[in-house]
């Protein structure tokens, strides 16, 4: 008669439980979210994958360069960040598997003995040698949820570790291009420092024939002094890209041999129709929805906390102990119960959770929603970005190119008939510096544009 009942209160709830349509069985799915973006967001993890669209590129495939490709695969075998980052997926994994073991029974062996003696008499001696088994069985979903929220923990760790990855060639790629271009910054300056000391001379003998003013010479030294000082901060800058990419490398800070010639070949940019696909391959953005799912899970928990539990405990074993008498040799002995406790007096604590649990599922959808939107904006930016320093590399080449005559001329008309002042060969020289400085700091946004464009699509595999 007792399992009869069980079985009709558990038939009972188990009736509640399924017209109630709580959702506690329910598995996450993107496309039941009433959210506009996350709806667009579900039907393009329904498309399918275009392995030629730039953020689908190998990493090897974008960077070429023999001496990158080395100190990017240096970085991710000793990288410190991406190390935690897969023990991070480790412990995910280790969590899923015990959460996946919650199905099967507990089982323990409590062995245990006593004596007792009573008017002088002769020790009685009792033992038990128990097994117990007990096993919840999972009617209302509440081990289900919970092995299903690992799950997605599990992924998300991996979406994060990817997003390390990706973190990581692109910031080893970003500190190799900054290097070069201030090597050659660097170069420059020290050549154009060479003709200006170069000048100084020949204006020095021009004011010593007559031909020169004093402060024509003052200007041109000055002028020199100037182009030593700044020489000063790109060694200092130079200095610095260099120990941030040791860090990145997990060595100890050293200068790296780069060529200040180094420049990033651009492979065909082929972008997918779906700019909602795009950004559905950015880890970053997989590991949002994840967080999502999970506080998805631990909302159908909260929810499953409702209603009973149904145990049922086995024990079993030998023992000399047999109800009120001991029996020398002892025998077997075993027990079957079943029980099913329902939460009576918890219910408030319940709502308070369940109440909790959905606040915080809105906070993920709020992030995932944000993280949907930033994305978006850092890849129209970056492509922006690409576009209009390539557009501009084209008019300051065009610029440096003018400005090499200027000054050819303007030296010529100074140094054979004077028909021009020092001046104006002055302002000639500092512009054409000024234009080289250019065109090397926007050949580098251009490349960091390529890289950031790489890894705002999800680049990095």
């Amino acid at each position: 008669m007792k399992i009869k009942h069980i079985s009709l209160t558990l038939a009972a709830s188990l009736s509640i439980a399924v017209l109630s349509g709580c959702g506690i069985y329910k598995k996450y799915n993107p496309e039941d979210i009433q959210n506009d973006l996350v709806k667009e967001y579900a039907q393009a993890l329904q498309q399918q994958e275009d392995s030629g669209a730039f953020g689908n590129l190998a990493w090897q495939q974008v960077f070429t360069d023999p001496v990158l490709v080395d100190l990017i695969n240096r970085a991710l075998v000793n990288n410190k960040d991406l190390r935690n980052a897969k023990l991070n997926v480790d412990i995910a994994h280790a969590q899923l598997k015990g959460a996946k073991l919650s199905y099967l029974p507990s089982v323990a062996f409590a062995p245990n003995g006593a004596g007792a003696s009573y008017a002088g008499n002769d020790f009685s001696w009792t033992y038990q040698l128990p097994l117990s088994v007990n096993w919840e069985i999972d009617v209302f979903g509440k081990i289900l949820n919970s092995k299903r929220g690992a799950q997605v923990a599990e992924q998300q760790t991996k979406a994060y570790e990817q997003a390390v990855r990706s973190q990581i060639i692109a910031g080893v790629a970003q500190c190799y291009y900054s290097i070069a271009a201030l090597e050659s910054q660097l170069k420059l300056s020290r050549e154009t420092a060479q003709l200006w000391n170069e000048s100084v001379t020949v204006m020095k003998n021009l004011k010593e024939a007559g031909r020169l003013r004093e402060d024509a010479v003052v200007q041109s030294l000055a002028q020199y002094y100037s182009i030593e000082a700044s020489i000063t901060d790109i060694e200092l800058s130079l200095h610095e890209a260099n120990n941030t990419l040791s860090l990145l490398l997990n060595v100890m800070p050293q200068r790296w041999e780069i060529s200040p010639e180094a420049t990033l070949n651009v492979p065909v940019m082929k972008r997918t129709a779906i700019p909602m696909a795009e950004l559905a391959a950015r880890p970053d953005v997989r590991a949002s929805e994840m967080a999502l799912a999970v506080a998805y899970y631990t909302t159908a928990s909260a929810r499953a906390a409702f209603y009973p539990s149904l145990n049922i405990t086995a024990n079993g074993g030998f023992t000399n102990l047999l109800g009120s008498f001991v029996k020398n040799p002892g025998d077997w002995f075993i027990q079957l119960a079943g029980s099913l406790t329902a939460p009576l007096f918890s219910r408030g604590q319940n709502i308070a959770r369940l109440e909790a649990s959905k606040a915080q599922q809105q906070q993920a959808l709020n992030n995932f929603e944000y993280t949907l939107m930033s994305a978006a904006a850092d890849v129209s930016d970056a492509m922006t970005v690409y576009e209009k320093s390539i557009e501009k590399q084209q008019w300051l080449t065009l610029q440096v190119d003018n400005l090499v005559k200027s000054v050819e001329i303007t030296n010529e008309l100074l140094l054979f008939d004077g028909s021009t002042t020092y001046l104006e060969v002055l302002t000639a020289q500092k512009n054409l510096l000024a234009a080289q400085t250019a065109q090397i700091t926007t050949n580098l946004t251009a490349a960091r544009s390529v890289i950031n464009l790489y890894q705002n699509l999800g680049g990095g595999r």
